[in-house]
């Protein structure tokens, strides 16, 4: 099997990355983008660093930043974006080749109006995602998107995708040989799990001696949270076990009303932890529970679902019986995936978990193994695809 890593640097190629809202993972591309080429840029509107530092060579031009607020707010931070990348492809780094991450959604689409070398990594296939909110295939919206897919795709000088099952979902626009398939990474590389005693966030919370089962992201239309809160419910005589709910989102609001009426004393919410304090927050898990909307596609994989890995924490995975995480968990056993209807299969894997030493540590195990596969080497492996380069072992 060939295996593709970096080499010499490329002086006589310039490169641009952009991503409205760069997190870890765009700041790994661009560092490892940088290692090959004499000249990156990246166009953001602020930038994450979380875990790893952009390298101080790389050139950074900021643009508007992106608004998780209003859906108005949200989608013209969209639209001003789009104008500011496309002018400034047109203009500044027009002899540059480009490598479109994830935000705006649909900047991607901008490879047909400028005659850059234009390359992009889906996360999240679009117009798809968007049946959450009721858009229909046959709506125009949707019909016109999947037309401009075609055409995107096709022109794209390298197409990235994060999984088999995304892939799947871009052969509707695309042949599966144009398709480049490389998985994400952790943010965790080296660091192990902080134990409970020297675990802050345990002894701020004074959740000493509880079985935590843990949700930490957005609580949006498309994460099905209102799952974990019936699963709690089912739960709720099981005096050991606590629920948590970190995050935000328009759902949250709804979800906190819930738990208030029904008086679930073991469910509780908590707002995004601090870069410092989420080692801490995470690694108080016994059980990371990772949510995926049918609707939304089967190929998504949230990169949280890597961190519990690296951590050796096993998840319960909410989630499509053909979805790339119901993949993850019968490959590598570490993670169980059961359908939005089946709670009370769910609520039987917690307390077996719980009262289960030897599996708990098994599954355990088997995540920190699974973690391997998904590691900053990975970002190395995309830029070396990209350059079409391979070197035997």
């Amino acid at each position: 099997m060939q295996k593709f890593i970096g080499l010499s640097k490329i002086k006589d190629r310039k490169i641009v990355i952009v991503n409205q809202a760069p997190n870890y993972l765009t700041v790994g591309i661009a560092n490892a983008f940088f290692t090959r080429f004499n000249s990156v840029t990246l166009i953001c509107g602020s930038i994450h660093e979380q875990g790893e530092e952009l390298n101080s060579g790389i050139d950074v031009h900021f643009i508007n930043k992106w608004h998780d607020t209003s859906s108005l707010k949200k989608f013209s931070s969209y639209v001003i974006a789009l104008c500011n990348i496309w002018f400034l492809l047109w203009t500044k780094y027009r002899k540059h080749e480009v490598f479109f991450i994830s935000v705006p959604p649909m900047g991607y689409l901008l490879n047909l109006l400028v005659s850059n070398r234009f390359s992009m990594i889906i996360w999240d296939v679009y117009p798809d995602a968007f049946r959450i909110l009721g858009m229909t295939e046959r709506s125009r919206g949707y019909r016109l998107w999947a037309i401009l897919n075609k055409y995107s795709f096709q022109r794209s000088y390298r197409l990235f995708t994060i999984s088999e099952r995304m892939a799947d979902l871009l052969e509707n626009y695309v042949s599966r040989e144009k398709i480049i398939i490389q998985p994400i990474w952790s943010i965790f590389e080296s660091q192990e799990k902080i134990n409970s005693e020297d675990n802050i966030f345990i002894q701020q919370q004074n959740l000493k001696g509880k079985f935590i089962v843990q949700y930490s992201g957005n609580i949006g239309l498309s994460h099905n949270v209102e799952v974990l809160v019936e699963i709690a419910e089912l739960l709720i005589d099981e005096r050991d076990i606590c629920f948590q709910i970190i995050g935000r989102g328009p759902r949250k609001g709804v979800l906190e009303k819930i738990v208030e009426e029904k008086k679930l004393s073991n469910c509780f919410f908590l707002p995004f932890q601090s870069d410092e304090m989420f080692p801490h927050s995470l690694s108080a898990a016994n059980v990371g529970v990772v949510i995926l909307d049918d609707r939304i596609g089967s190929g998504s994989v949230p990169s949280k679902s890597f961190n519990l890995m690296s951590l050796g924490i096993p998840s319960l995975y909410i989630a499509s019986e053909e979805s790339q995480l119901a993949d993850y968990a019968k490959e590598y056993n570490h993670a169980v995936c059961y359908g939005k209807n089946d709670i009370l299969k769910a609520a039987e894997y917690l307390l077996h978990l719980k009262n289960s030493t030897v599996d708990y540590n098994s599954m355990s195990i088997n995540a920190q193994l699974a973690s391997k596969n998904f590691t900053r080497k990975n970002a190395e492996k995309l830029v070396n695809l990209y350059l079409n380069e391979a070197i035997s072992e």
